[in-house]
C-alpha cells in the first residue's frame, strides 16, 4: 500500500514540465550521494558541522578516503567548507539535501522491518 506524501513536502510536477538541464543536475546530485560513505557523511553533517578528523573518528574511515568523498560532495554542491585555523569545518549547504538522504535511509529501514 502506498503511503501518501506528507503535507509539508512539495509534490513534483510531471517530468516533461522540467527542463532537461534541471533533470540532469538532479541526476548528478543523486549520483554524488550514491555512496555509503557519502551518505554517512551527510547524516553526520546533518547533526553537526564537522572537520575531517571528526568524520574519520566517527565513521572509522581513513582520512584520505573521507577527504576524497568530501571533494565529491563539495563539487556537487552538497557541502561547503570553511577554514578555521589549520582545519576546515564542513557543513551541509541546505536541509533539502539531508532530507534526500534521511528519506532514502528511512525507506530502506521500513522495507527491512517488513
Amino acid at each position: 500500500m502506498a503511503v501518501p506524501h506528507s503535507v509539508d513536502r512539495p509534490t513534483a510536477t510531471r517530468a516533461e514540465h522540467r527542463p532537461v538541464h534541471t533533470l540532469t543536475a538532479a541526476g548528478d546530485l543523486l549520483r554524488a550521494l550514491a555512496a555509503p560513505v557519502r551518505i554517512a557523511i551527510v547524516l553526520e553533517l546533518r547533526a553537526h558541522d564537522r572537520c575531517v578528523h571528526e568524520l574519520v573518528e566517527t565513521l572509522g574511515v581513513a582520512q584520505p578516503l573521507i577527504s576524497q568523498h568530501l571533494r565529491v560532495l563539495k563539487s556537487a554542491g552538497v557541502v561547503n567548507g570553511e577554514r578555521h585555523g589549520r582545519e576546515v569545518v564542513y557543513r551541509l549547504v541546505d536541509e533539502h539535501l539531508s532530507h534526500i538522504v534521511v528519506d532514502a535511509v528511512a525507506h530502506v529501514e521500513e522495507g527491512a522491518a517488513k
